[in-house]
């Protein structure tokens, strides 16, 4: 009876211990990193997600995402900042708390005026709309932009060159903030450098393709969303032979599909065989709320190393 007793006991505390771990279990962090940009010489602050469990593994290396937002997204990088809260990958791992296991980097693009060229959705844009991480489950998430046109197959638009390469006052005006970010955070924290990542929606997905062509010894994989490459600047993303995956709305028509195909076909005439095109027919420009929410998505990117 004794005996019993005392292995009940011993169960009761082993189990008890194991309770207190997993309640004691690291959660995710989301910090602010202030930095001086080069553009203005003015201090501003970048998202820093660091992952559930990252203080408590101590000799893990994570993979990163460098996060490019869309053109509503711009702002001050201080009180501003929040408006990079509302879409992407940070949206998911933070506001919905999707268990994501990538330190995430989520800079915010400077305004360059964007406020006074009557763009509504800046003009009208407020606080209201930035998600808040809620102390006990997530909050609604936003519907899906109306799609009221009829799904239908388009050719390629096939000549280029009249085509600007960049959207105006893009992420291409901060490529040194860029690099001083990643490098920062390279350094500061245990990231694995052979797995960085770049994707962005919109005027981000434009970003991504750029900033993949300037350096493209950098990155594991690339994942421009809802917006496409030039030809005439993926010839070095093809050199390093990154691996791509390209998403599009069929009923997008902020930026039409037929502009897609020429930089991924050129890609592909230059050898590279890591190229992947998904095009959501049924969605419109946020198709971007499919893609980042996806766990297919994530688990592609884990799976890409440098």
């Amino acid at each position: 009876m004794m005996k019993s007793v005392t292995t009940l006991l011993a169960f009761a505390a082993s189990l008890l211990t194991t309770v207190s771990l997993q309640a004691a279990a690291p959660e995710p962090k989301l910090e602010r990193i202030s930095y001086t940009s080069s553009v203005d010489n003015k201090q501003r602050d970048f998202f820093l997600y660091l992952p559930k469990g990252y203080d408590a593994k101590a000799d893990k290396e994570w993979p990163v995402i460098l996060f490019l937002h869309g053109n509503g997204e711009r702002g001050n990088g201080k009180d501003e900042l929040d408006y990079v809260l509302i879409h992407g990958p940070i949206y998911e791992a933070w506001i919905q708390k999707k268990d994501l296991p990538f330190i995430i980097i989520s800079p915010q693009l400077h305004m360059f005026d964007m406020d006074k060229r009557g763009i509504s959705y800046i003009d009208n844009r407020s606080a209201s709309q930035i998600p808040q991480r809620q102390a006990d489950g997530v909050p609604p998430r936003e519907p899906h932009f109306a799609t009221p046109k009829p799904m239908s197959g388009i050719p390629s638009h096939e000549d280029m060159t009249g085509i600007p390469a960049l959207l105006p006052e893009g992420w291409d005006k901060v490529e040194q903030d860029l690099m001083h970010i990643v490098n920062t955070v390279q350094s500061r924290y245990r990231t694995d450098e052979n797995r960085l990542y770049l994707t962005g929606l919109s005027y981000g997905g434009f970003g991504t393709w750029w900033l993949a062509s300037k350096h493209p010894e950098l990155f594991a994989a690339i994942a421009p969303v809802v917006g496409w490459g030039h030809p005439s600047y993926v010839g070095p993303i093809a050199k390093h032979q990154i691996p791509v995956w390209q998403f599009a709305g069929g009923r997008d028509h902020t930026v039409p599909l037929q502009y897609f195909y020429p930089g991924l076909n050129r890609l592909e005439q230059l050898g590279h065989p890591r190229v992947r095109f998904t095009t959501h027919e049924d969605m419109g420009h946020d198709a971007w709320r499919r893609v980042y929410r996806s766990d297919d998505f994530y688990n592609w990117l884990l799976n890409q190393s440098r």
